[in-house]
């Protein structure tokens, strides 16, 4: 896509970050951010040059000088707590030094400057306890998905705000301002993420619509379409919101920082809003399970591509080759039985034999469904 003017800056950063990885694929990624290889080269030398402040167009205060007193430093904490209102101060610090300040106090000493200033709640604790969760090996390796609770909004209506983060590096791939949860709309957000970058390998999800669950209901027309991508999809315990605490934290941030601090206007202004809210997550927000370091640092996109079409499946020889009916059904030596879920209506699936006599594995794609039996013409 072209160069938004609402967030030219934050773009050019994300792309000289990613670019800038080792082994990452400068071409590929002027594919997906849609933009000339000329333009590309120009902000990456522009960045190795001189970081952040290579890449913005005005003048910029100077981060260093000399006379600086502690009141200015004082001051200068303040502006910078005004710039996010949530953080504290490990983040703060953090934030400071990265941007070339020297001198800065200790990060207590900068909650104490918060506190002093009426900055802080003594409601909120400015610690939590340690907790411990899974972490998957690599980036893209999985990433977790889910709605947040709806947003009303002035113009009447409901967003549906849709969250996606890499489970390894925390880096946000979408907060998607959605009109409703439906898979039309899920899916239009998770191409639009496959098409920047790239694909994962697994998808965390909830138990509900339009995911579906372990359970009654583990193939929706979502599912099938993240199948043809090679995309499995996996879901947390039922009433065990932990297993998703990565997303869960995470949306417990987006509403401490934006969505609780403010209203808005329409699905439009919300867009905006998040896209904003969602490059300084990732570009400038120091992460406590990251070394105080911001998710982009240790992100980078994944090397396997969005297909935009599908081609018909090509199956093994010996397969038995058949396309799915209405309610799941396909037509097998002369008799009609269920087979599939219904979400894979008009699909080409194979019955592959197996080791034991009359039992074959059905298949979609890559991926295997289910098992059936045609000496009893039941579903295993």
């Amino acid at each position: 896509m072209p160069w938004q003017e609402w967030d030219t800056m934050s773009l050019r950063e994300e792309f000289a970050r990613l670019a800038c990885e080792e082994g990452s694929n400068v071409r590929q990624l002027c594919r997906r951010f849609g933009i000339s290889a000329k333009t590309a080269y120009k902000w990456v030398g522009r960045w190795s040059d001189a970081g952040r402040g290579g890449l913005v167009d005005r003048s910029r205060r100077p981060l260093r000088s000399p006379r600086r007193t502690s009141s200015d430093v004082e001051r200068l904490v303040l502006e910078t707590r005004a710039e996010h209102p949530a953080w504290g101060g490990r983040k703060l610090r953090r934030v400071l030094v990265d941007r070339g300040h020297e001198r800065i106090p200790s990060a207590s000493t900068i909650t104490e400057i918060l506190r002093r200033h009426g900055c802080l709640s003594e409601e909120h604790p400015s610690s939590q306890g340690p907790w411990q969760r899974f972490e998957a090996p690599c980036p893209n390796a999985l990433w977790q998905m889910d709605f947040k609770g709806p947003i009303r909004l002035l113009s009447g209506g409901l967003c549906q705000p849709l969250s996606l983060l890499d489970d390894c590096t925390r880096f946000c791939l979408t907060v998607d301002a959605c009109a409703d949860q439906r898979t039309s709309t899920v899916r239009e957000a998770l191409t639009s993420v496959f098409r920047r970058y790239g694909l994962p390998g697994w998808v965390l999800v909830d138990n509900g619509s339009p995911w579906g669950s372990d359970a009654e209901h583990q193939y929706t027309p979502l599912r099938v379409w993240l199948i043809e991508q090679g995309v499995e999809m996996t879901h947390s315990r039922p009433y065990h919101p932990q297993t998703q605490g990565k997303i869960e934290r995470f949306h417990r941030t987006l509403e401490t920082e934006l969505i609780g601090c403010r209203t808005f206007a329409d699905l439009t202004e919300c867009r905006r809003s998040f896209e904003q809210w969602r490059m300084t997550y990732n570009l400038d927000r120091p992460h406590e399970a990251l070394g105080m370091q911001p998710p982009t640092a240790r992100y980078r996109p994944s090397s396997r591509e969005y297909r935009e079409s599908i081609g018909e499946p090509e199956y093994l020889p010996g397969d038995i080759v058949r396309v799915v009916g209405e309610k799941g059904r396909i037509s097998v030596q002369g008799t009609e039985l269920r087979a599939t879920p219904k979400a894979f209506r008009g699909k080409r699936i194979a019955l592959r034999p197996t080791n034991h006599d009359g039992l074959h594995d059905v298949f979609y794609l890559h991926h295997r469904i289910t098992q059936i039996d045609l000496r009893n013409r039941v579903a295993t």
